[in-house]
């Protein structure tokens, strides 16, 4: 049978009955994974409630300001926790290394902004419409009468900033806005955050930059650009994958270009890849048709293949994609 989502209030009670919440983001954490995670692991905390944020990768250095003591990757720190709640991902392939503690939750919860997602836990507010996981965290705040301190108020703000692009690209809407507003007045301090992510880059992000935009091909008539890094690539100049945060965004700003892709070597036979649209593609469908999934305008899947075989498959599709768009 089918699972439906549940109402805001029905999540909140459930995490309001709660003494133990484990909450769950995905791997390879963004703004808004970890930032929708603290500030629903700080409010859970201030209601007096145990709760820790379980990850099994290591925080990204331009996020840690974000982990004040709330991150574990002992799976034990609660035992038989009355909620365990997925944030910022619909399925468990997004969190494999600690599947098996999210289903030790008296009560699963899945709260997600992702259009591809499917209810799976016991209780699901899955959104499409939302710019950020952290939007609906605000509201379950919200429905919960918890208050938002100024930490919460930066979590929940870096959260929408980093997946609305400054609040430049398409899914930032009205009520994001709004959201923001309310959080100046709970005294989050943007400027600082604005430091933490975007101006405090170590130089080996530079050098790991130029190497990769060295890759660049432009094709389908200029309409996509694709780039690409390696373990060596990585190797070369010590830089982290984490540091190639951000590729994506600027080869989708090449005039012309409506599909941006992005492909990461993991090892030898597994190829992530992000992908980006401008206005009329839609990556979520090419996505799709790897397995992965996402929003029209931004998404990602894994590739199980070398290196050079995902590439040709990858800028097959998505000019399969921009001729039907055309069509």
């Amino acid at each position: 049978m089918k699972k439906e989502n549940q109402s805001l209030e029905q999540i909140g009670g459930k995490l309001a009955e709660a003494s133990s919440v484990l909450l769950f983001p995905h791997v390879q954490m963004d703004g808004d994974a970890l930032g929708s995670s603290a500030a629903l692991c700080k409010a859970l905390r201030n209601a007096g409630k145990k709760a820790f944020i379980l990850i099994e990768d290591e925080v990204p250095e331009f996020l840690s300001f974000l982990d004040n003591g709330y991150c574990t990757k002992d799976q034990d720190c609660i035992e038989d926790p009355d909620v365990c709640i997925c944030i910022d991902c619909g399925e468990t392939s997004r969190f494999p290394g600690r599947e098996q503690a999210f289903f030790k939750g008296k009560t699963t919860i899945c709260v997600d902004h992702h259009t591809t997602s499917e209810p799976f836990a016991d209780y699901n507010y899955i959104d499409g419409s939302s710019a950020a996981t952290a939007e609906i965290i605000y509201k379950i705040l919200s429905a919960m009468g918890l208050p938002i301190d100024k930490e919460i108020g930066e979590a929940i703000f870096t959260g929408i900033c980093t997946d609305t692009g400054n609040f430049q690209y398409s899914n930032a809407t009205k009520e994001s806005h709004l959201i923001t507003a309310a959080l100046y007045d709970a005294g989050i301090d943007h400027s600082r955050i604005a430091v933490e992510i975007y101006q405090n880059t170590r130089v080996e992000k530079i050098r790991i930059t130029s190497k990769i935009l060295d890759t660049l091909e432009v094709f389908a008539g200029g309409k996509a650009a694709a780039a690409y890094v390696t373990q060596d690539m990585l190797r070369q100049v010590g830089a982290k994958m984490e540091e190639t945060e951000g590729v994506v965004e600027t080869l989708r700003n090449i005039k012309g270009v409506e599909v941006a892709a992005f492909v990461k070597e993991q090892d030898e036979n597994l190829i992530k890849v992000s992908m980006r649209a401008k206005t009329s593609g839609n990556v979520a469908d090419i996505a799709a048709l790897f397995g992965g999934g996402g929003h029209v305008k931004a998404a990602g899947c894994t590739i199980r293949k070398g290196l050079a075989e995902a590439q040709a498959e990858l800028k097959e599709a998505i000019e399969e994609s921009l001729r039907k768009a055309k069509a």
